[in-house]
């Protein structure tokens, strides 16, 4: 591990682990312990005076909340360990919908994120607290999870990278998108053609005019997705109005603030500046 890690107020043990302040004494349980498990914070918040609720998104149980006992002191050691964006190893143990972490480690490099990929994490975040529900596990998305991370290059436009992982998590939680035929025909999806995105079907013929209620955008854009190229600006720009219809729709009522935050950054940004 690398020494800028390491935070001079509570830094962690040579080992990169902590354990969380006034938990069950070992031999002892409140209930099932799951040990050493791979994890990503995802947001957390004060409890109480000195202590954390964390929401994690685990590989193997998908997004839990746990309670870091003493994480806000300013010499607890967990105060370096559970960082946004970075992996971890995990333990806890407890019932119900709130349990208490025992211990939490480093696993693997840290690369902190930094301007637009920052913000683009937090908005992965904030897609996976407010669409995947509790204590429903999905591995292959924990594995899109990470290699998202990864990619968010500062020198790189994030947008392609932003709609791969939104497909993903679409189809995670049962909405996949059909992407290479219309639906009703069942017609391959023809490039120069234009088509209607309707929600939770798919892609029909924009020249019905029953179909009034939907996202009209090229076959071109449709078959670049299915593909993942998103190079083309067209592509970038319908793809980009499509899945925030789709996401706007299983979201209902809750609403997104990082979408505020990226709005107001490409303000700031001149004119012909990509936009995620």
């Amino acid at each position: 591990m690398t020494g800028d890690r390491r935070s001079s107020a509570g830094a962690p043990t040579d080992s990169g682990s902590a354990y969380a302040q006034d938990t069950p004494a070992a031999g002892r349980s409140d209930g099932p312990r799951q040990h050493s498990q791979p994890a990503f914070v995802l947001h957390s918040y004060p409890f109480k005076e000195t202590s954390l609720v964390v929401e994690l998104f685990t590989r193997d149980f998908g997004r839990v909340a746990v309670v870091a006992k003493g994480a806000r002191r300013p010499k607890s050691s967990l105060r370096g360990v559970l960082l946004a964006f970075q992996p971890v190893l995990v333990s806890w143990s407890g019932k119900g919908e709130l349990y208490t972490l025992i211990r939490a480690e480093w696993h693997g490099a840290y690369q902190p994120l930094k301007g637009l990929p920052l913000i683009c994490g937090f908005y992965l975040n904030e897609l996976l607290l407010k669409l995947l529900p509790r204590h429903d596990a999905h591995e292959g998305l924990f594995g899109t999870y990470a290699r998202t991370l990864d990619a968010l290059d500062p020198e790189c436009d994030p947008a392609g990278v932003l709609r791969g992982f939104e497909k993903e998590l679409l189809r995670e939680l049962g909405y996949a998108m059909t992407l290479d035929r219309e639906v009703e025909s069942g017609h391959p999806i023809a490039a120069e053609q234009r088509y209607t995105y309707l929600v939770e079907r798919g892609p029909v013929s924009a020249g019905d005019e029953r179909q009034r209620n939907g996202v009209e955008l090229l076959g071109q854009t449709l078959l670049d997705m299915q593909s993942g190229d998103y190079s083309n600006a067209m592509t970038q720009q319908q793809s980009k109005a499509l899945m925030r219809a789709l996401i706007n729709h299983y979201l209902g009522d809750q609403v997104l603030h990082t979408r505020q935050l990226l709005r107001e950054l490409q303000e700031l940004q001149p004119p012909g500046a990509r936009s995620t």
